[in-house]
This record gives structure tokens, sequence and C-alpha cells, in this order.
């Protein structure tokens, strides 16, 4: 390495701060943009969970990553055990986790959800909340697709149910105390919403006049959709029905069962990342010798070469920065050596991402 020589920076011509660059990348683990099988674990037991993890890869398999957790939220305790008049009979996780979304999305004094088109509000939701780790900053809005599929195996009910939020068709998204709100609206990445849609009754909605599937909050990582409308889809063969008001009904596991049934949730992250650029100006007349014993002996102090007399070269191949007190705060290596002599000049930049 070169002897100690520092060169202190111009802090208006050599750095460059507070450079911000939007970074978009595939949400599941690797860095992966999409997902087409889904796996759950068997320790987690039916009626003593409300929701449940999905992972990557199979229980055997020691890699494997939890990715989202999916589940099932009613006003009223629908679908577990207790309700407003039984309340000893259980503990009503339903109810107890849509009162944890409502204070966490919903702003002060509004202790029930709406949707886009429709005139009252939601009783019972689907959720998917994505992994912290996954997720970073934010989910990106427009990137992510979710296909749900028929939820019992060998039904005749059909088609699948892809959905998207409608980001790419407003400019003025919903901002509340959870950040932005967009629709959810059947479609897809490549094909855009879908103008209408048919539900297992015959009746025909449209994006406008319909109403949306649910709400995403990209901030949060948080897809909620209205358990009504999402039934009626005819994705959920077993869910035509309103659910039990006090017996436990393993909602959650028919909703991952549609997801697994789908085979497809594409999904993209969104970072913000913050840079600070160092312009290392190597000026022809410095950094031209070393201490490193093959350019000099250590005794004598002659030059391993002659032709280093009155012409020396060295190579860069790494740059050290320094604080105020020649503490290194910060090494950057160069992919290869760079050479430097009395005729020859370098600039490089270090980058710094936060």
């Amino acid at each position: 390495m070169a002897s100690k020589a520092y060169t202190d920076f111009d802090s208006e011509n050599d750095i460059v701060s507070n450079q911000n660059t939007i970074v978009s990348s595939g949400i599941f683990s690797g860095g992966a943009g999409s997902l087409t099988s889904f796996y759950t674990s068997s320790l987690q037991g039916d009626q003593s969970q409300s929701f449940i993890n999905v992972y990557d890869k199979a229980q055997t398999d020691t890699t494997r990553e939890v990715q989202f957790a999916c589940g099932f939220a009613s006003y009223g305790g629908s679908g577990s055990l207790g309700n407003t008049t039984k309340t000893t009979a259980g503990n009503r996780e339903t109810a107890a986790i849509y009162r944890q979304f409502a204070n966490v999305l919903l702003p002060p004094g509004t202790d029930q959800f709406t949707f886009s088109g429709y005139p009252s509000a939601s009783d019972d939701f689907f959720f998917i909340v994505m992994n912290r780790a996954r997720q970073r900053e934010k989910m990106d809005p427009g990137n992510w697709q979710l296909r749900l599929g028929k939820s019992i195996a060998g039904t005749a009910y059909g088609m699948p149910l892809n959905l998207i939020d409608d980001s790419g068709a407003t400019t003025s998204p919903t901002v509340n105390q959870a950040g932005r709100v967009f629709n959810i609206l059947s479609g897809s990445i490549e094909g855009g919403v879908a103008d209408t849609f048919t539900d297992a009754a015959g009746k025909e909605w449209t994006a406008a006049a319909g109403g949306s599937y649910g709400n995403f909050y990209p901030d949060l990582g948080i897809i909620i959709l209205d358990a009504w409308k999402t039934r009626q889809s005819a994705s959920f063969s077993q869910l035509e029905s309103n659910v039990s008001g006090d017996s436990f009904d393993n909602i959650q596991r028919e909703f991952f069962k549609s997801i697994t049934s789908g085979s497809y949730f594409a999904a993209r992250r969104e970072e913000e990342i913050t840079s600070t650029m160092y312009f290392c100006r190597v000026n022809n007349q410095k950094f031209n010798f070393s201490n490193n014993p093959t350019f000099a002996s250590s005794t004598t102090g002659t030059f391993t070469q002659t032709t280093f007399e009155g012409d020396p070269k060295v190579y860069i191949t790494q740059v050290g920065l320094y604080n105020d007190n020649d503490e290194l705060l910060a090494v950057a290596k160069l992919s290869k050596p760079v050479l430097k002599s009395f005729s020859r000049e370098a600039i490089i930049k270090v980058k710094l991402d936060f």
C-alpha cells in the first residue's frame, strides 16, 4: 500500500451529496420478482392462528423464509369462536384483527373499512401483509399482481381472478395516516385494469361504478380485500354463503388455498437510496512513490528498478477515506490497478450509498 499521504477534499468541487435514487427490485427472497409455489408450516395450528405465515420453500428446506402472512378479519367476529353475546366461548380473533388493522390504517373516529364504489362499510376482509425484511421501505405501486384461484380443487367454479392496484390510472392517490392508498381492481401488470367484471351471480361490475376489491397500502406493504366481492369472484367455491357467527371456520386456510391455486404472486419493492460521491483527484505531481518493498529497498531506499529513476511508476489499487483525525473510515477498492506516474493523472469517483 502507498505511504500515508492525504489530500483534503474541496467541499464545493470534490463532494456531491444527497443524491437520491429510487431503486425497484423483487420483493421475495433472493430478489425474486414472483412466487408460483406457496408453503405453510405444520407448526401453525389452525385453531390457534388467525393468520397464516407463507413460505417460499417446503418445511424440509432449512433455507426457507417467511414471505408474507395472509388471513381473515371480521368486524363482528364471524368465522371465529365467541361473538358479541358469547364472549366467553372464544377469543373472537377475527374481530380483534379487524380492529387492529383499523387502528393502524384508518383515521381517528373511523372503525370500519369502506372501499371505492360501495355505499356501506365492509364487515369482513381478507388481508396480505408482506414480511418487513422483504419489503424494506415500501412495496412498488403498479408492480404487483396477485392471482386467486379455486380454493377447492375439482369444483365447477372457474376463472382465476387477477388483482392489481390502480396506481397507473391515477396521479392523486388517497393519503391518510397509513400513507398512500390505492384501489385494488381486476387486471394484470401487462394489460392494465380490466373495465368490467362479472360475478358468480352474473352481475356485471365496472371499475368506476362497481367499486374496488379492496385497498392497497404500499408504504406499509398491506393488501386488504373485501371478503364479499372476493368470494363472489367465483374463486372461493366454498365461501359463497356467509361465515358462521360463533364458530371457527378456518377462513384464512381457504384464502391461502385460493392463493396456492392461483400459483402466481408478483411484487416488487421500492427503496430510496441516498448517495454521496467523492471525487478523488490525483494530480500528476502526487502519489508517485510507494513504501512497498517491490518499489524500493527498505534499507537503502534505492529503486528496485533502475528505470524508476526520474520516472517512477506505481499502481493505485485502493482509496482510503479519512476523517479530520486521520482515522480511516472507508476503503474503496478499484476493479483493476490504475497506472500512476508524473505524466499521468487520475480522477477516482467513490460513491457511498446509505
